[in-house]
């Protein structure tokens, strides 16, 4: 098992609620839901920049007033590459994400806190694309260093699977799964 980075997992998220525009309509009310701690990550590729702006600034009231990190894609969120420079560390919790053991580990050298392993199962967000499965989920997230959290065509019931016996998952995310 890889040696795991000094991060403090209390301050990881086990829950983590990802914007998009399939669940945009319904962010207010799926925040509200969430408990303290969660993080929201937003993302709102859809929006020009200043509709963009305008909703990430209605977004973090609402999370501020939950207690919900919020975190911003491209700066705070995304492969290690982006997770690097001077918008990166203005950021108080950088989730770096992986789909295989190469990017694990440039997770880890980027100094992420956590990493969203993914796809653990077939998702609306790439049709057609494969999951990893269970099985090898599980033995990714065994090698690494950091606090793993599962996305990927999560439910509440598949992140109950993945943990029922002693398992390296932090937590799981989700778009549609939680919206």
């Amino acid at each position: 098992m890889a040696k795991r980075h000094p991060v403090r997992t209390s301050t990881v998220p086990s829950l983590v609620l990802l914007s998009d525009a399939r669940n945009d309509a319904l962010l207010d009310r799926a925040i509200k839901r969430l408990p303290r701690g969660s993080a929201l990550v937003f993302r709102h590729y859809h929006l020009p920049p200043l509709a963009r702006a305008a909703r990430r600034k209605q977004l973090a009231r609402a999370c501020r007033a939950r207690g919900i990190a919020l975190v911003d894609a491209g700066a705070g969120y995304g492969p290690a590459s982006a997770l690097r420079g001077p918008a990166a560390c203005r950021q108080p919790l950088r989730l770096a994400t992986a789909h295989d053991l190469r990017e694990l580990g440039a997770a880890t050298r980027c100094r992420a806190d956590a990493v969203l392993l993914s796809p653990v199962f077939p998702t609306r967000s790439h049709p057609g694309a494969r999951g990893l499965g269970a099985v090898r989920f599980l033995l990714l997230a065994r090698q690494s260093a950091l606090p793993v959290i599962a996305l990927g065509g999560m439910t509440v019931a598949r992140f109950r699977r993945l943990t029922a016996t002693a398992s390296p998952v932090h937590g799981w995310a989700a778009i549609d799964g939680l919206s």
